[in-house]
């Protein structure tokens, strides 16, 4: 945690809470674009990055400051969107992951509209081969190849080891790898 990311929630905590604002800004794009990537849809993505920024205010007492104040964030985001994810969806409803066009235009403003429409066309086929994974699967994913996170970042933020992230990443690039084969096989010609 920053010097300025702690003076900010010493203020929040002293009652200022206008130095709130400025604490979760760095990082509001990218809770949306996590919880887009989670819930497949722009609507819940920011209700769901909404829900995670009023727990985090609401439990910002309980914070380490010694720990890293972005994950922490992104663990109640986390949270926020299995709840949400319970909430939802009836148990035993299947799971579509998929980015459409205008999800993705709403995250990022288009500065190369044709690098960040391939970019787009590879990652909509990518979460599509997310299907096959489970919720852990496919958060370590998300968070470590998606999300670029450490092993460590991974494991503090969904409260878990280094070691349960790398057998759930191992397990879920297996797994979109033959999904790869079996869908798009033109794109896996020269693999092992």
């Amino acid at each position: 945690m920053n010097e300025q990311e702690k003076r900010l929630v010493e203020s929040v905590l002293e009652g200022e809470t206008d130095a709130f604002e400025p604490l979760v800004l760095p990082y509001r794009q990218a809770l949306l674009t996590l919880a887009l990537r989670l819930s497949r849809n722009i609507e819940d993505a920011r209700e769901i990055s909404q829900e995670a920024l009023m727990r985090a205010f609401k439990y910002l007492r309980t914070f380490d400051t010694e720990k890293s104040f972005k994950n922490w964030l992104f663990g109640i985001l986390m949270n926020a969107a299995h709840q949400h994810g319970r909430k939802a969806r009836p148990a035993g409803a299947g799971v579509r992951i998929s980015l459409s066009p205008e999800d993705e235009r709403q995250l990022r403003a288009t500065d190369n509209p044709e690098r960040n429409h391939r970019q787009g066309e590879f990652k909509s086929m990518l979460m599509d081969c997310l299907d096959g994974l489970s919720r852990r699967e496919r958060e370590v994913f998300l968070l470590r190849d998606i999300e670029e996170r450490s092993i460590r970042e991974t494991a503090e933020i969904l409260r878990s080891s280094s070691v349960s992230v790398r057998v759930h990443l191992s397990a879920a690039r297996r797994k979109i790898k033959e999904r790869i084969r079996e869908r798009f096989p033109e794109l896996a010609e020269g693999w092992r």
